[in-house]
């Protein structure tokens, strides 16, 4: 079986710069700008990387979304639907990333997984 770490977590930003440049002080996060997504990801040395999800209605404020990596999302996704979960948004490509699904526990956890074009 491959091991399934979590590999990215994104929290919701009204501001993606203003984020940055907070955890970056507090933390010395690095971090790198993606305008053209309106995104911007961290890495926190020594620990799991993210990004700053903008704040939408599907994303409100306080959102924390966890990437779990996977290398094949739709057999993840098949193991998640026998076990209770629920699909909520299945793959789609991120260019230059990966791909990507969303899923629902049977909890109610929403939760990603991302399959890296790298690794």
């Amino acid at each position: 079986m491959s091991q399934h770490p979590i590999i990215h977590v994104e929290l919701s930003a009204k501001d993606h710069r203003e984020a940055a440049r907070f955890y970056s002080e507090i933390f010395g996060w690095k971090t790198k700008e993606y305008p053209e997504m309106n995104y911007t990801t961290f890495e926190a040395e020594g620990g799991t990387g993210g990004g700053f999800n903008p704040v939408s209605e599907n994303n409100p404020a306080g959102t924390v979304l966890v990437y779990i990596n996977t290398d094949n999302l739709e057999e993840t996704l098949a193991k998640i639907e026998a076990r209770g979960g629920k699909t909520l948004e299945p793959g789609f490509e991120i260019p230059t990333v990966g791909w990507m699904a969303v899923f629902q526990d049977p909890t109610g956890n929403k939760l990603a997984l991302l399959k890296p074009m790298m690794e």
